[in-house]
């Protein structure tokens, strides 16, 4: 009894420290934040955003997000969400900026996603905002996307935080990311598509790998069958014996 008493102390506190641990990161997933498809720089991204309702009284209806404006970019483009219109505005840039050999004098400054009636993010659920956007900046920028929530009871609830230095996550983190080292041109293309010599030699490797088996196979019941024959070779050898001795 002790001892199961003790066993039982001890699940209590592994389950309370994993609830300790499992709370805050479902916490955090709750919320709004940007998922790339690709990091790299000079590359072509799709953004998601990821917005839930943490409104147990009210609903979301409007999510408008600000793109940068010190890294504009070059094309932006929204994917459509059935039960929302989408809309892209321009704005003037502080100063004009060369991306890709073009100079911008204005470029995309807001995403303003708004819902239809009856198509709102009710309580206990999320949607995804798609953008297609690039090209990324140079290695190492880190964009942010200042993200305003509206809700059907009037609130905004802006995600416009930044992370402090000592990493701890704020109320309302403003979603970003860093961009990553540009990939080496055709590293994809050898990756993903190999060429007719290697899959010649893949294919001539698994033949011969193949035939020697085979060839295995064949020796191995060759021997069984010889073995087996000199076998009943000697059982008749003896019968025959043994017949000729009983005469």
């Amino acid at each position: 009894m002790p001892s199961t008493h003790r066993r039982n102390r001890l699940a209590a506190v592994v389950l309370t420290s994993l609830g300790l641990v499992v709370l805050p990161a479902a916490a955090a997933s709750a919320h709004v934040h940007v998922d790339p498809d690709e990091t790299a720089a000079g590359e072509f991204s799709v953004l998601t955003f990821r917005v839930p309702t943490e409104s147990a009284t009210a609903s979301t209806s409007q999510v408008v997000v600000d793109l940068p404006t010190d890294h504009p970019l070059l094309s932006v483009s929204t994917r459509p969400i059935p039960g929302w219109t989408a809309s892209v505005t321009e704005a003037p840039l502080p100063a004009p900026v060369v991306v890709e050999g073009t100079t911008l004098t204005k470029a995309p400054a807001t995403v303003t996603w708004t819902a239809q009636p009856g198509s709102e993010i009710a309580d206990g659920q999320f949607q995804q905002f798609e953008l297609s956007v690039g090209p990324l900046p140079d290695a190492g920028t880190q964009l942010t996307f200042p993200t305003h929530q509206t809700y059907t009871d009037g609130t905004v609830v802006d995600w416009t935080d930044p992370t402090p230095a000592s990493g701890e996550e704020p109320e309302h983190p403003v979603p970003t990311f860093t961009t990553t080292a540009a990939e080496a041109e055709g590293h994809d293309h050898a990756t993903a598509e190999p060429t007719d010599e290697a899959t010649v030699s893949v294919t001539s490797s698994g033949q011969t790998s193949t035939d020697a088996s085979t060839d295995t196979l064949a020796r191995t019941l060759g021997i069984v069958g010889m073995v087996l024959g000199a076998a009943a070779l000697a059982v008749a050898l003896v019968s025959r014996r043994r017949r000729g001795d009983a005469a």
